[in-house]
């Protein structure tokens, strides 16, 4: 399949899985969840803004990147099963790549290596 008609079916679904955590997400007065998505290079994030009494809140809780015909899900900070609701979604499971797992792990998961 050519992968510029793969690439932007994979980004409605992440940015629509993004959205749907992100409205999932329980709201805190003080802490603002962003969908940070650069449809360009295809990086998506979800990013947690904002304070705890005297303490600064900030961090990527998800991190998804498109890269060639790929979903590479480079970090998840969250209880959300990402890959399972991308392969909820369509997408297939050697077209998911579990990037938070070193690359020596990723064989034996059922998902794509590289």
């Amino acid at each position: 399949m050519d992968p510029i008609n793969v690439v932007n079916p994979y980004r409605i679904s992440v940015q629509e899985l993004l959205n749907q955590y992100l409205q999932e997400r329980p709201a805190d007065p003080n802490v603002e969840t962003q969908l940070i998505a650069d449809v360009t290079q295809d990086h998506y994030q979800l990013v947690n803004v904002g304070w705890e009494d005297d303490h600064r809140v900030y961090g990527c809780v998800i991190h998804i990147d498109i890269k060639g015909n790929k979903i590479w899900i480079q970090q998840n900070m969250t209880e959300y099963p990402i890959a399972e609701d991308l392969v909820a979604a369509g997408i297939p499971k050697d077209h998911i790549v579990l990037g938070f797992h070193s690359p020596y792990k990723r064989r034996f998961t059922e998902f794509a290596v590289s």
